[in-house]
């Protein structure tokens, strides 16, 4: 990417290693004090106009080009993700509403997201409806002037600390159940609101049921038009599923294996050693699949099938290098010799249970296939 990048990504591991203690393994924990972290870290980089690089100066940006968010993704994502839960506001709800949002809402929104200073959730999966999440049952009914909204959300990271929600409502019915879809920009403090988490082996707030019992919105909660919301959706999960570099975690803890084992290296049986390097050549090929979909978003080209194809690829090398990880960190002895170790081996058990989740988060792996083959076939 250039001597740019590489100085921006120089700076990112200096404030990583300055403001984020070294055995940070994310911010949802049982652990408070790692939320705390991640809170103070947004504001750390949100004052340097690191939070939200790419976005325009007069919403908190730094006017920077896609790279450099790209560069900030990959270092954050590498290191555990010390932003927390901010890469949903930053990578998608803030770029939808630069595109969708009226000026009220851009004036509300953006600035908090870019100061780091608000969380939001996405109300999009239902019991019902998860793959196929045009058969959502959620609805919104004119009421006067505004909305009310009744129905069921499940799997919603993050909504027991989210200010926010963006949420997909049916509002009518049509021809396709494409139509007729709306998005609502819904407080999550409102009455109306009610959240029960799950627990799950990830930790806290990552999967949560949301209930919305006569919710009342208004007009001015609306983003887009009434009734197109599922193109802005689209949008949205293109950039959703570019937004998190998973290729930099893995990267990250291959290329600590060999430095953690020492002279132990030499004993790793040679078929390990073979897929461990194979699975560096596929964080090579999914960062590379990543940047074709951020230059495609740069120049309004964005395209289901390319974002598929590399949702593919990256959510398998996230399983496959977590397997290998796991055989590797069982090269070293039972009882870790050095700090070091004992990072590598929780930070490998704790890739192995996000990866678990990631053929099926954004979108499982069989309705990226499933858009990837209509891309290629030129299927509707």
């Amino acid at each position: 990417m250039g001597e740019a990048a590489d100085a921006l990504r120089d700076d990112l591991r200096r404030l990583v290693s300055q403001h984020v203690p070294a055995d940070f393994l994310g911010a949802f924990t049982d652990d408070p004090a790692d939320l705390a972290v991640a809170r103070r870290f947004c504001g750390v980089l949100a004052e340097r106009g690191l939070l939200c690089a790419a976005w325009p100066r007069e919403f908190g940006g730094r006017g920077g080009s896609v790279w450099e968010q790209t560069v900030v993704r990959e270092e954050m994502w590498a290191h555990h993700e010390p932003r927390g839960a901010q890469y949903m506001g930053v990578n998608w709800v803030g770029p939808a509403l630069m595109r969708h949002g009226t000026p009220r809402q851009q004036r509300t929104h953006l600035p908090p997201i870019a100061r780091g200073e608000v969380i939001w959730c996405q109300g999009f999966s239902e019991p019902e409806a998860g793959s196929d999440l045009a058969s959502l049952r959620t609805t919104a009914r004119r009421d006067g002037d505004g909305w009310l909204i009744s129905g069921q959300k499940i799997w919603t990271s993050y909504a027991t600390m989210a200010q926010w929600c963006f949420l997909l409502a049916r509002t009518a019915t049509g021809a396709r159940k494409q139509h007729g879809l709306t998005i609502f920009l819904v407080p999550m403090s409102a009455p109306g609101v009610q959240v029960r988490p799950i627990r799950a082996m990830m930790g806290p707030h990552h999967l949560n049921e949301v209930f919305f019992d006569e919710l009342r919105v208004t007009e001015t909660d609306v983003l887009g038009t009434v009734g197109e919301g599922w193109a802005v959706v689209q949008e949205v999960l293109a950039f959703e599923r570019v937004g998190i570099a998973r290729y930099a975690r893995c990267e990250r803890l291959l290329r600590a294996a060999p430095e953690v084992l020492g002279d132990r290296w030499a004993e790793v049986p040679a078929e390990l050693r073979g897929r461990w390097a194979r699975m560096l050549v596929h964080c090579r090929r999914a960062r590379l699949l990543a940047y074709r979909v951020v230059a495609m978003q740069n120049e309004d080209r964005v395209a289901p099938g390319d974002a598929a194809a590399y949702r593919i690829a990256v959510t398998r090398l996230d399983q496959d290098s977590a397997e290998v990880l796991t055989e590797l960190a069982d090269q070293l002895d039972t009882a870790p010799d050095t700090q070091r170790e004992n990072w590598f081996r929780r930070a490998v058990a704790d890739h192995w249970r996000y990866s678990q989740a990631a053929t099926v988060a954004s979108g499982s792996i069989e309705m990226q296939r499933l858009l990837l083959s209509r891309a290629v076939l030129g299927a509707s």
